[in-house]
């Protein structure tokens, strides 16, 4: 994903008082013909930026795609990984109910108020999990972001199911509990 778009995205809630999901509700439940339009509303009705508007009524019309449909096109040859992606989305279920799954073409991002973390099937064999920790040297099993850039902080490499043990669920946690 583009940096500015992701950008753009974790800054959603700050700036304009909703999650994204709550915005693709809006426009999906007013059902706007014309991108233009949905623009217009969102300016009008909830005094957004037109930078925020375009790319939330852009983002909706991404989203008409089932989310389900975004996940299993990404597992469609690597269907060894979905336990582990299973396994990481029913741990993050675990943390609260403030945390949007927001799957998209090649990723899935774990969203609080920003973004913490980034689950991404590299490999036929391998998931790559991306973490947004603050102040945290690399050690052990707990790597350079690699191919997330600036996007993640970290990324941890996963094979099996068992390779989520209590270190991968305690650096997870670290990134949720940081994404206030």
């Amino acid at each position: 994903m583009d940096k500015a778009l992701q950008t753009m995205i974790n800054n959603i809630p700050d700036k304009t008082g909703k999650q994204l999901a709550e915005w693709l509700k809006i426009l999906n439940e007013a059902n706007f013909e014309k991108h233009a339009m949905a623009v217009k509303f969102l300016k009008t009705e909830y005094a957004m930026t037109h930078g925020f508007a375009n790319t939330i009524v852009t983002l909706s019309k991404d989203n008409n795609v089932c989310a389900e449909d975004l996940v299993s096109s990404q597992y469609t040859g690597k269907e060894a990984l979905n336990p582990l992606y299973q396994l990481l989305i029913s741990t993050v279920d675990t943390f609260g109910s403030d945390i949007v799954i927001t799957p998209k073409k090649a990723s899935v991002s774990l969203i609080r108020k920003r973004q913490f973390a980034l689950i991404k099937p590299a490999t036929k064999i391998r998931i790559d999990l991306g973490l947004k920790l603050k102040d945290v040297a690399v050690q052990g099993r707990l790597e350079n972001s690699g191919p997330f850039g600036t996007m993640c902080t970290h990324r941890i490499q996963l094979h099996n199911v068992a390779d989520i043990d209590a270190e991968v669920i305690k650096w997870l946690t670290m990134a949720y509990e940081q994404s206030v």
